[in-house]
């Protein structure tokens, strides 16, 4: 059980970490995009296309990163009014759901995947299919960390103190 536990670590820091690789790879081509326009009168011809593709897998492994992290977006005001139990059976719902949008990802954005393999971006010569597999790669994220919801298991792997948007703050918050 160690073992698998180290592993599926693994996994989850080299995509988080790519994640984040990806959107500093961003802000350094995008920096010195808009550096050697201004001074230079030169940009490089990749440059465009690789801030997209570095983008695009950004927000997708954002997005499953916030599966994992149970941080997306939540209506806790109607909630609040319920039980214990409708509220137990309401997480459910919504790791099902959670579950559904996964494999919607993962079947479609394959289909796009394959779909787009035929045909290249016009600057850096990849495979447009490169756009389209985070879909499928995020979709799977998504399916396992609901599964693992369902069975009880919690995936958060960050803790921050959270301030909600008109809470009541006591002073003792802040120490």
């Amino acid at each position: 059980m160690n073992v698998l536990r180290r592993l599926s670590l693994a996994i989850d820091s080299f995509f988080e970490n790519f994640a984040i690789c990806a959107l500093l790879f961003v802000v350094i081509v995008m920096s010195i995009q808009v550096f050697t326009r201004k001074f230079a009168n030169f940009v490089f011809f990749w440059s465009e296309e690789a801030i997209l593709l570095s983008l695009v897998w950004f927000a997708f492994m954002g997005i499953a990163v916030g599966f994992r992290e149970g941080i997306h977006m939540g209506i806790d005001s109607l909630t609040n009014y319920f039980g214990k139990r409708v509220n137990k059976w309401l997480d459910v719902w919504i790791e099902l759901m959670s579950l559904a949008y996964g494999i919607y990802f993962v079947i479609y954005g394959w289909e796009f995947t394959v779909l787009m393999m035929e045909s290249t971006l016009p600057a850096t010569k990849l495979p447009n299919s490169a756009v389209y597999l985070v879909m499928p790669v995020s979709g799977f994220m998504v399916c396992i960390y609901s599964i693992l919801h369902l069975c009880g298991i919690d995936t958060k792997r960050h803790t921050a103190s959270v301030v909600e948007v008109g809470s009541e703050l006591e002073e003792e918050d802040f120490k």
